[in-house]
């Protein structure tokens, strides 16, 4: 069992003293200057990759702040944005708020117009002359005459003849012009002969025939006035004007009350 042991051992002796020599004779292929500018240029290149890598590193460090900026600056313009879009909505809001308002302005206004051309138009209603119908004959007059003339009238229908003596000289003064100016003198001139002013009754009377002779009163008022010649005892004149109702009015009721009293007066 020794000399196996001895063999091997002396093999694995071999074994070392072989790889020594290995060893040795690969060192002796590599001197020392070789080894050291192996290293430098080792050294260089990891440097050279250095500054490359922190070329790169500044570079991206460079484009990463631009970046930052860039939405920095895209942030601040989009809330410049929103804040025009806000003062925008807001002066658009404020535009439809005064044109609701001007609207309403305006249709108040118009309402107003239409109230006011209402009124102006009942105002000239109450000017504007309208015909109308008095004592069997149509006239135009304005709504004022038409009821001063009827109020004066209603004075008469009352009984007071004094009153009605007023309210028709009134009448007269105001509108002297008027399409009821003869039918005025007429019950003017018979509230005064009511009164037994019998002189102012036949004046009134006569003014009414010389401004309208073919009035529909015509004969009345020429009766009336015979009447108050009969009060006068002026009977001559009576007579005459009796006889002209007669001939100027043959076919009216005056004319057979002038025939009847004719007949009567001596």
């Amino acid at each position: 069992m020794k000399q196996p042991d001895t063999l091997k051992w002396l093999r694995v002796a071999m074994a070392a003293a072989g790889l020594a020599a290995s060893f040795g004779a690969q060192s002796a292929l590599f001197p020392d200057d070789e080894a050291r500018n192996a290293i430098l240029e080792l050294r260089q290149r990891h440097e050279a990759q250095k500054l490359v890598t922190d070329a790169l590193d500044r570079r991206l460090i460079e484009e990463n702040n631009q970046l930052r900026r860039g939405l920095l600056d895209l942030q601040n313009q989009i809330e410049t944005l929103r804040a025009e879009q806000a003062r925008m909505t807001g002066q658009y809001e404020q535009f439809v708020r005064e044109l609701a308002q001007s609207s309403r302005e305006i249709a108040e206004v118009q309402r107003r117009q239409v109230g006011l051309g209402q009124s102006l138009e009942q105002r000239l209603r109450v000017l504007e002359p309208q015909k109308v119908t008095v004592d069997g004959k149509e006239i135009f007059a304005t709504p004022t005459e038409a009821r001063d003339f009827d109020a004066a009238l209603a004075v008469f229908r009352a009984g007071d003849f004094a009153g009605a003596q007023a309210a028709f000289l009134d009448f007269s003064s105001l509108y002297p012009k008027s399409g009821y100016r003869p039918s005025a003198l007429f019950w003017l001139g018979n509230a005064r002969y009511a009164t037994r002013d019998y002189k102012e009754a036949i004046a009134n009377f006569r003014s009414m025939l010389a401004l309208a002779p073919e009035h529909p009163r015509a004969p009345e008022a020429l009766l009336s006035i015979a009447n108050c010649l009969v009060e006068l005892k002026d009977t001559r004149a009576a007579r005459r004007t009796l006889e002209e109702v007669v001939t100027l009015h043959p076919q009216s009721e005056a004319a057979l009350a002038a025939r009847d009293r004719l007949a009567r007066l001596r």
